[in-house]
């Protein structure tokens, strides 16, 4: 049966609007509308959120694992359904599950597992690489990146045809033919892990790229005469990116300058890891983020709620804003207008947290999360 509901007595965010005085009605798995408190129909349950914040649930588009589960190292349903419910109980309601730079086979069993498990809560696979620069490799090994031929593409897809939805690679070194390829299948191209030049970069979006993977991190650097690939995503208002804002992969005054010059282009990611101690990646826990046993900066541990208080209480963007980058502008991007927002019609995926940024309430398709089974 479903359930009607009115979320009251709290600040809504909803896209460019905050609506205060407002109820949010809720019937069933989408969204109604919002209305005035005195205007909430008879037949709905009134829920009072005292005062706290009510926003649509957070969107990541580059998420590995959580806790002690990193999914390349666990293809298992079980492990995306663990993953789906830490991060439902952290308030992200849609993610991009992702695989770093990894064998073949590995690649190909994940797009045979997360196909079979029919993920909900999981919107599709992020692939980052393995067509990346090995110059600006970070934490992925030399020794599997390769070069985007035809063949490659097909074997590394031959399993996740319609689940890999998103793919970082490096434009630099891809051909205008292996990129058609891959938007031919609908996949969402990200540049990253990419030595592009500032001059490169200008053709990225003609090409259809539209986006960039954690600017700053994995990127050719910004000189004053060649800007390279962050400094030409600044400038280009085609391109948008993604950001870690964790204090660790990019200083936050650095994340300051970034927003200030991109503005609606800029977004939000965790790049969040599990602890594992097997296989290629083998993340350790530093205090505050993830490195390889060498030392080498491999992942974080944030969560998209911390990262908006960050983004809040570090860079003194609104709080307004820092939603819209957690919500709004990536579901824009992979163009899911059903999602990032509370209007009508749209599904009914609310997070609700207090002035301390905590978690008060996570509503999945209309409901709580504590009644919902992954």
């Amino acid at each position: 049966m479903k359930t009607k509901r009115a979320l009251t007595n709290g600040k809504i965010f909803s896209g460019y609007k905050l609506f205060e005085k407002s109820a949010l009605l809720i019937d069933g798995e989408n969204i109604v509308g919002i209305v005035s408190e005195n205007d909430i129909p008879a037949d709905y349950i009134v829920e009072d959120v005292h005062g706290s914040n009510v926003c649509p649930g957070l969107i990541d588009l580059q998420i590995y694992g959580t806790g002690n589960v990193l999914f390349s190292s666990e293809l298992t349903a079980e492990s995306i359904r663990s993953i789906e419910e830490d991060l439902l109980k952290q308030g992200c309601t849609s993610f991009y599950l992702t695989l770093a730079t990894n064998t073949l086979e590995i690649f190909k069993d994940a797009g045979r597992v997360f196909n079979a498990a029919k993920p909900e809560v999981a919107l599709g696979l992020h692939f980052e690489g393995p067509f990346l620069n090995s110059k600006k490799r970070g934490a992925h090994p030399e020794e599997l990146i390769i070069e985007a031929t035809d063949e490659a593409i097909s074997d590394l897809l031959s399993t996740a045809e319609n689940s890999v939805k998103m793919m970082t690679i490096a434009p630099e070194l891809v051909s205008d033919e292996a990129i058609k390829n891959l938007l031919a299948r609908n996949i969402l191209l990200s540049a990253g892990h990419s030595a592009a030049t500032a001059k490169q970069t200008a053709k990225f979006y003609e090409r259809g790229i539209k986006t960039a993977t954690h600017l700053w991190n994995a990127m050719s650097p910004f000189h004053h005469r060649d800007v390279g690939l962050p400094g030409e995503i600044l400038l280009d208002k085609n391109l948008s990116a993604s950001i870690i804002v964790d204090g660790v992969h990019v200083d936050y005054e650095t994340v300051a300058l970034s927003k200030k010059l991109m503005g609606e282009r800029l977004f939000l990611i965790t790049d969040a890891v599990g602890a594992c101690e097997k296989g290629i990646y083998k993340h350790v826990f530093n205090q505050d983020h993830y490195e390889l046993p060498d030392g080498t900066l491999s992942g974080s541990s944030l969560s998209m709620l911390q990262a908006i208080k960050n983004c809040v209480n570090q860079v003194d963007i609104p709080l307004d804003e820092a939603i819209r980058m957690a919500t709004l502008y990536p579901a824009n991007l992979i163009g899911r207008s059903d999602l990032g927002n509370l209007n009508a019609g749209a599904i009914a995926n609310v997070l609700v947290f207090d002035q301390g940024f905590e978690v008060n309430q996570v509503i999945f398709r209309g409901k709580s999360v504590s009644a919902v089974t992954i």
